[in-house]
């Protein structure tokens, strides 16, 4: 059985072991056509991952001589580095006791060790070194965040089938190597939509334990939208219960009780991903103004909502309900969230006059700073008075009133995270014959996802003012978590990959091998990935 398991649902096409799954056929135009095809390779049957297979590229990996390090029935795991340290080692143990049978005891020494402090300030929180050798695997790092790292790096040196919950045979090898690495950015992300279709507690946990493989660190949660409200409120019950009883298409939908949004959250944390929520306003609200009149200027609730229009909704900006509601919004939300951002929308704001844009989003900024948190919101927001230490994400297609909104976020102090449609969105088409997502972006293969970089994606903007990188996945066609996992992965891997390394290192040749040779592992994992024909996949 694989590790990742959650309460994943997976869709017609796309069945588990002994079943059918979503194949790719090449069409004489270079696009894909899918259909329903037998299951393919036994995946314990491919080699062990080798160091010229991580994603994402270290800075620096060095072949050691000598014999590999090998796991066996006597090996341990040494911890040095307090409680947050002792649960990186807990994790190792725990992937490591399932699929080889071994005990793998946790202790202050061990041929496996984890040591954090007495490196490069310079590596910073994340980076890491990682050495191995026939006489143990050490992996040294300035915090726990760096130890995680280095263990997700050691997790891909190790054969693929490491990731079964089940015994499998041996032999357990790392080959002799010298890491050292860190990352290019600090914000590396997921955006989730969980409003227009809903996605279960165990369903985020699989997508959480998916992306931060590959290093990802912040899960950006878009929690309410015109056609659901997705987490309780207690002073305004209505959101969840009625705002959040439909999706797109006119399903159950759903909301998280405060207890399991805790549990998303601890989730996370326990991988060193930051949730970062969002309350959508003033516009994509019509879930909230449906479960409250008072919120809408005539005093009348619209109807729930199940289409996929955009920008027909607006909070009353001049209401001061408006605010009172924001206020208890944004402070029961931030009571359950530890991170330090709030995302507070402010894109697509279509019907709210001008002026009023302008009048509310420093106001509803200020209350989420008044509640501890630092503004985050879609680029539109750049165009207002915001508040010091706000960051605004960048959704353009490079367009000229995009760019121009990202060179007015830098003017006035913001940074920015890079998440450009026809990129970075995990929702639109790989080729016209894909089956799920959206093109208004335009249809985004694998290598135009991967060929871009954000300190040249817009002019004005330097390497110094952008945060990071985010990978939004958007659900209106995505009624399963299967389906939203094969929009996002293979290309998931490679934003993750333009966040963490070096542009210098990065070239798509090399990573299209690197790519490939995922394969094995996503088929242990049973990831529902899209079998690009622009990838020479290891399994076939």
């Amino acid at each position: 059985m694989p590790r990742l398991l959650g309460s994943r649902l997976r869709p017609l096409l796309a069945l588990g072991a002994g079943g059918l799954l979503l194949a790719t056929l090449v069409t004489g135009n270079g696009g894909a056509s899918t259909a329903a095809q037998p299951s393919r390779v036994d995946p314990v049957a491919a080699q062990p991952a080798a160091a010229d297979a991580l994603i994402p590229k270290p800075v620096s990996v060095q072949d050691l001589p000598g014999a590999p390090f090998r796991l066996t029935r006597d090996t341990a795991i040494g911890v040095d580095g307090g409680p947050r340290a002792d649960r990186v080692g807990a994790f190792l143990a725990d992937l490591l006791r399932g699929s080889t049978g071994f005990p793998i005891p946790v202790g202050d020494e061990g041929d496996i060790t984890l040591e954090q402090g007495g490196v490069d300030a310079g590596l910073g929180s994340e980076g890491y070194l990682l050495d191995v050798t026939a006489d143990g695997v050490t992996v040294r790092a300035n915090r726990p965040d760096g130890l995680y790292r280095g263990v997700t790096t050691l997790r891909q040196l190790l054969p693929e089938k490491v990731e079964y919950e089940t015994v499998q045979p041996g032999p357990w090898t790392v080959d002799a190597i010298a890491v050292e690495d860190w990352p290019r950015f600090g914000y590396r992300g997921v955006m989730l939509d969980v409003s227009r279709h809903f996605f279960s507690v165990g369903e985020v946990k699989r997508y959480i334990d998916l992306a931060t493989m590959y290093k990802v660190n912040r899960l950006h949660l878009h929690l309410s939208d015109d056609q659901g409200w997705r987490i309780v409120i207690d002073s305004w019950p209505r959101l969840a219960t009625y705002g959040g009883s439909t999706e797109v298409g006119g399903g159950r939908g759903g909301y998280y009780t405060k207890a399991q949004y805790a549990e998303i959250v601890r989730y996370a944390a326990e991988r060193f991903m930051t949730v970062v929520p969002e309350i959508d306003t003033p516009s994509h609200t019509n879930a909230a103004l449906a479960s409250y009149a008072k919120l809408n200027c005539d005093g009348v609730a619209p109807p729930l909502y199940t289409g996929t229009e955009v920008g027909f909704s607006s909070l009353c900006v001049p209401k001061p309900v408006t605010y009172r509601f924001l206020d208890d919004v944004f402070g029961e939300l931030a009571a359950m969230t530890p991170g330090d951002v709030m995302h507070m929308g402010g894109d697509e704001a279509h019907v709210t006059p001008h002026e009023q844009y302008l009048e509310f989003v420093p106001k509803a900024a200020a209350i989420v700073n008044d509640h501890g948190k630092d503004v985050m919101g879609w680029q539109e927001i750049a165009e207002t008075d915001i508040p010091p230490n706000t960051t605004t994400q960048y959704w353009g297609t490079g367009d000229d009133r995009s760019a121009e909104l990202a060179r007015m976020a830098v003017a006035k102090g913001a940074t920015i995270v890079m998440s450009p449609a026809n990129r970075a969105y995990l929702d639109m088409k790989y080729n016209e014959n894909t089956p799920y997502g959206l093109s208004w972006a335009g249809l985004v293969p694998v290598r135009r996802s991967y060929g871009w970089d954000p300190a040249t994606q817009v002019d004005g903007v330097p390497e110094s003012a952008i945060a990071g990188v985010e990978a939004p996945l958007w659900s209106e066609t995505l009624d399963e978590i299967a389906k939203a996992e094969f929009m996002a992965y293979p290309r998931l891997a490679g934003i993750a990959e333009i966040g963490w390394t070096p542009r210098a290192d990065r070239s798509w040749s090399d990573y299209r091998d690197r790519l490939g040779a995922q394969a094995p592992r996503w088929n242990v994992l049973d990831v529902n990935f899209f079998r690009s024909p622009q990838v020479d996949w290891a399994d076939e």
